[in-house]
């Protein structure tokens, strides 16, 4: 997001649009473009050619560093010594934050824009409930773009349409490849900044480079065996919109983690907050598994996916409660196939199977020497 050029106390500001190793891509303000024409840009070539807003590659100052200031893709950072003409600067500050995300590592959101598709490859309504619910978690809002909608018929779009809007969602059915409704999607972006997410293949990438022409980001195809997107997004990225705002791409990832905590999950399903809304569970602590008196559990569709989320949620709670607790002979291991099933095994006595190192041994004998002299 632009905003003011100058803080309070005349300091230069701009967004963090990415991050590379050390380095970050900091796109100045709107109105730093204005500064440079008035002073800056006396002391260069007049024939040169800036971007408008400039755009700079910029180091940490080591006084962040020490004091262990990250800094993240959607920053609204403080940019000292501006270079205009080598398009480098040093940050300085970065200014607090509206909201804060761990994976993909990006501040100051204000949405998510999750895509899927309905055909190639196929929806698949427990992958897209695990994305609505990971979603859901951040306390942003949501939308939903269903891509590739081209390759179904009217009446199986009203199917799935109808389905959606009992999970409490208002899809937008979209096809990058014939432009249809873009422009209708493009106006919910405007003037926020957004992440977009979902699985591999489809049609994220593409999409970014339908409503920003200079995106030009790599695009993939998707797996005929395996009926599944390749990964083809590799770091977060903050791109402008025309219309204003900005558009994230995150790395494509299949199966979001489930580590919210169990006693919140329920309320990141909107057709559960509708039942909570209007009635109240016997006790506070409800799981809403087989407690008595439960106003939440029921015939509605998700209740199965709720079921297994909590499962996982317990599951990822316990082995935090164990990581904590050297003394916990048990581990939790994740089986590789499934959906995200995973099972207690016992774990080996710590270092008893490990080979004691040639350090401890000299130690020991000197130890020795001395017991003896």
């Amino acid at each position: 997001m632009t905003g003011e050029i100058f803080d309070v106390t005349g300091h230069l500001l701009g967004t963090v649009v990415a991050v590379q190793a050390n380095f970050y891509r900091v796109q100045m303000d709107q109105e730093a473009g204005e500064q440079v024409s008035r002073g800056a840009k006396e002391k260069l070539d007049l024939n040169a050619s800036l971007p408008s807003p400039p755009l700079l590659l910029c180091t940490r100052r080591t006084r962040l560093k020490k004091i262990g200031q990250q800094v993240m893709v959607g920053d609204r950072v403080v940019v000292e010594e501006p270079d205009w003409a080598g398009g480098r600067g040093a940050i300085a500050e970065v200014l607090p934050r509206q909201s804060e995300l761990d994976r993909p590592a990006i501040a100051n959101v204000n949405q998510i824009l999750l895509v899927f598709a309905v055909a190639d490859p196929p929806l698949e309504p427990y992958q897209l409930s695990r994305f609505l619910i990971k979603a859901e978690s951040t306390g942003l809002d949501v939308l939903l773009c269903l891509n590739k909608s081209d390759l179904i018929s009217p009446q199986e779009q009203q199917k799935v349409s109808d389905r959606l809007l009992g999970w409490g969602y208002q899809p937008i059915f979209i096809s990058v490849k014939d432009g249809i409704n873009t422009e209708q999607a493009a106006r919910y972006l405007s003037n926020k900044i957004t992440v977009i997410a979902g699985p591999s293949g489809v049609g994220k990438s593409s999409l970014i480079n339908t409503l920003i022409d200079t995106a030009k980001l790599r695009v993939g195809e998707v797996s005929g065996k395996l009926a599944r997107g390749r990964h083809t997004t590799r770091h977060t990225e903050l791109f402008e919109l025309p219309s204003g705002g900005m558009l994230a791409d995150t790395p494509g990832f299949n199966q979001p983690d489930m580590d919210c905590v169990s006693e919140e999950l329920i309320h990141y399903f909107p057709e559960a907050r509708k039942r909570l809304a209007v009635a109240s569970c016997r006790f506070s602590d409800c799981l809403h598994r087989d407690e008595p008196e439960c106003v939440v559990r029921g015939d509605w569709e998700r209740y199965e996916h709720y079921l297994e989320f909590l499962d996982a949620a317990i599951a990822h709670q316990t082995q935090l409660h164990q990581q904590a607790d050297p003394e916990s002979t048990m581990k939790l291991k994740s089986k590789s196939k499934g959906k995200g099933q995973s099972q207690y095994e016992p774990k080996l006595e710590s270092k008893k199977y490990r080979r004691i190192s040639r350090k401890t041994q000299l130690q020991d004998l000197q130890e020795l020497y001395r017991d003896e002299e």
